[in-house]
């Protein structure tokens, strides 16, 4: 029964999507709500991201000064593991987990509401692609400004470690940035970007569906929130297996 219930919800999100990605009837309609979904779902979410990141960066560094420290182990692999764990999972991977919480209930509870509202049946009524009109924007916009947020994260994670570094007597800050410097692979930057726009697609469709699909009132704009969030963050850990295997190979 559980499998049944999934496939048949799993062939409405096909239909869903199939309906989404349509060519927009006004373009300029369609760049007006895209700039500001931009606004409302990628620069919103901006000081999230920094506050998050730069506590995180700190955390990881002070975690790996005190469990590395050995004699046997270079001074500089501190900088080193932190600059590779922000790149590899948490600026990507972490991130949109915690951005699943965030933009994902917001586009979730938004849509739903209109359902609920009945806006969307106003817009089918005068011959309007609801799907379309209303998710694409948001679509476009997130998935745009995503590696936006992603490089952002970067940057303020490391900068959270070499504060740690400059606070306190853990790591000396040469050694920190040595370690930064040391053994850089780019395409690590390139696989964080790569995953990133998988996820915030993922994000950003499967909170809309939920949204999209919602009936009843304002309890089960709740719940399809709710749903929405954990779907994201269920299909994030999946494919972040399925991307690793396959880019890190």
């Amino acid at each position: 029964m559980l499998l049944t219930d999934s496939l048949a919800t799993f062939g409405r999100y096909c239909i869903f999507l199939r309906r989404i990605f349509a060519l927009p009837e006004r373009w300029g309609v369609f760049g007006r709500r895209t700039i500001a979904e931009v606004a409302k779902l990628g620069i919103d979410s901006i000081p999230l991201v920094l506050i998050i990141s730069l506590f995180i960066g700190a955390v990881i560094t002070i975690q790996m000064q005190l469990n590395i420290a050995s004699p046997l182990i270079p001074s500089y692999s501190v900088g080193l593991a932190t600059r590779d764990i922000v790149l590899l999972e948490f600026s990507n991977s972490i991130l949109c987990l915690i951005l699943a919480g965030k933009v994902g209930s917001n586009i979730a509870s938004e849509i739903g509401t209109m359902r609920v509202t009945e806006q969307i049946d106003a817009l089918e009524i005068m011959g309007v692609n609801s799907a379309n009109y209303l998710v694409l924007p948001k679509i476009v916009a997130f998935v745009a400004f995503m590696p936006v947020l992603v490089i952002l994260c970067m940057g303020t994670s490391l900068v959270g470690g070499w504060l740690v570094a400059v606070v306190t007597d853990l790591i000396t800050v040469s050694r920190y940035v040595y370690g930064l410097q040391a053994f850089f692979q780019e395409w690590y930057v390139w696989y964080a970007l790569i995953k990133s726009l998988v996820f915030a697609f993922i994000i950003t469709t499967t909170a809309s569906f939920y949204g999209y699909t919602v009936k009843g009132g304002a309890l089960d704009v709740g719940k399809a929130s709710t749903n929405g969030v954990v779907s994201s963050s269920i299909f994030i850990l999946l494919f972040d297996v399925i991307l690793t295997k396959l880019l890190l190979q």
